[in-house]
């Protein structure tokens, strides 16, 4: 089988140095395996998602000297595939609607009758408490997020969720899912926004892998955490499994990772004061290509 991975951006701002060392690094894994690196472009996010920063992202990858095989995969044209996955799980009993706002799960969060203490901190951050469970599909309005009922699917594969293998050195090794901390620590993520009809990230990367043949996903450390949802999301779906490459974060002289509104650290900046690539290159701690 190819080694195929993946570069997967999302066009809302100018890429900086932390995407070009994954890019690099995925790019490179992939030549000396004698495969490929994809690219994707996640634009699911129309408020955000501008064509001028795809424009661009296109043009800092090729200035870096990476090559893709084409045609480009973007996700506002795989909406259907993201339905019928939806569709999918939906029928196995383990959606539901939920009209809660931020404000009303902070609300519910401090309020006393949900424990004392840090509300638990997952993959979106505070784990979702459950308000809207039990609710059936047949309720969903325009405006519902369509969650995902974590103890429902983990009573559905108890037993025969097949864990992952991660090959990067952060977190070597194969890793088993752990029931209770994907019902703790994760919770009932969303899966999908009704009222714009996407599919929130977590169930489209599923899909988007599985369509693009990926064997290896390469991506920063800070979805390590998410990875046993995905994998848990696989095993539903009947998708198989890739292995992992988890690597670690560029940060600032803080310790901050960056974000795209670091514009110091775009690449673009670094291209208009004459880098070349060989020295950005070097600037992340990877070797001449």
């Amino acid at each position: 089988m190819m080694f195929r991975t993946r570069f997967a951006p999302s066009p809302t701002g100018y890429l900086h140095l932390g995407h070009a060392y994954s890019a690099c690094l995925a790019h490179d894994m992939a030549k000396a395996q004698g495969g490929e690196m994809l690219l994707r472009i996640e634009d699911t996010d129309a408020g955000r998602c501008r064509p001028e920063y795809e424009t661009a992202i296109l043009e800092d990858l090729r200035w870096l000297g990476l090559d893709w095989p084409e045609p480009v995969r973007r996700q506002s044209e795989h909406l259907a595939s993201y339905a019928s996955a939806l569709d999918k799980l939906s029928a196995l009993g383990l959606t539901y609607p939920c009209r809660c706002t931020r404000g009303d799960i902070r609300a519910a969060l401090s309020a006393p009758q949900e424990g004392a203490g840090t509300p638990d901190i997952g993959p979106d951050g505070p784990v979702y408490p459950g308000t809207c469970r039990g609710r059936s599909m047949a309720e969903a309005q325009p405006g519902n997020a369509i969650r995902l009922d974590m103890g429902r699917a983990l009573a559905l594969v108890a037993g025969r969720a097949p864990g992952f293998t991660e090959n990067g050195p952060l977190h070597a090794g194969r890793h088993a899912l752990d029931p209770q901390a994907l019902l703790t620590g994760t919770g009932d993520v969303v899966l999908a926004r009704r009222d714009i009809g996407t599919a929130a990230y977590h169930l489209a990367v599923v899909v988007d892998d599985v369509d693009q043949g990926i064997t290896e996903v390469v991506r920063g450390v800070d979805l390590f955490a998410a990875t046993p949802l995905h994998v848990l999301l696989q095993t539903l779906l009947e998708l198989p499994t890739p292995s992992y490459w988890h690597h670690d974060l560029i940060r600032d002289e803080n310790g901050k990772r960056l974000a795209k509104r670091d514009d110091a650290r775009a690449i673009r900046r670094y291209r208009a004061e004459g880098v070349s690539p060989a020295e950005l290159r070097e600037m992340v701690g990877l070797p001449p290509p």
